[in-house]
């Protein structure tokens, strides 16, 4: 079973839509205790950092979602589930993330660009995923976000866009895997992650 993360932060109805197209076997928990049964976990979000965060914590998620992915399960973070795996984010003032990628979340400089960054954007790829076979290079992505991460271990990084700067906008490592944009908006190349995802989950 894949389970779809609902805090309370965004519309999930549209990931869902998305893996049903790979497998039945995905369902909505608002309950942590549910990664128990889990093969694999996807945790979309919109919204505030630090609502998003107070959310985790007042359910009961940090500690299983931590330890989820500490344990190499096969997880995968959009938009606002991405920007939550980092350590902390600047917006509303200071608040504390999950802690799984070292970095800091940070908003874009307003000058000449607009802020928030919508739209479609390439996306370089920095080193092999199995998480993103059979998508080529510099393919484009759909984008809506006023923060971005700075990462201070590279490792993790997998993929970079750019408006205005280069930002990390694909992270992961072992059986985990974000991303800024939302792969369930962005057409045959979003879809082909998400597929890949699903694929992986179920060959476990």
């Amino acid at each position: 079973m894949i389970t779809v993360v609902d805090y309370g932060m965004g519309n999930i109805r549209s990931v869902v839509k998305a893996v049903e197209l790979y497998t039945k076997e995905v369902e909505v928990s608002s309950d942590p205790q549910s990664l128990s049964r889990s093969k694999g976990v996807i945790m979309p979000g919109d919204g505030a950092f630090a609502m998003a965060m107070e959310n985790l914590e007042t359910m009961g998620w940090i500690e299983p979602l931590r330890e989820y992915i500490a344990n190499d399960g096969f997880f995968f973070g959009i938009c606002l589930g991405y920007q939550l795996l980092f350590d902390s984010s600047e917006e509303f003032g200071a608040s504390n993330g999950l802690s799984v990628v070292p970095g800091n979340v940070v908003k874009f400089p307003e000058n000449e660009l607009k802020v928030p960054h919508m739209g479609w954007n390439n996306v370089s790829f920095k080193k092999n995923n199995i998480f993103m076979e059979g998508i080529e290079d510099e393919s484009h992505f759909y984008f809506i976000h006023s923060f971005h991460p700075k990462v201070t271990d590279d490792s993790y990084v997998i993929g970079t866009a750019h408006y205005g700067m280069e930002f990390p906008c694909i992270v992961g490592k072992g059986n985990f895997i974000a991303t800024q944009f939302h792969p369930e908006k962005s057409h045959k190349r979003g879809l082909k992650i998400i597929e890949n995802f699903v694929q992986k989950v179920m060959q476990k």
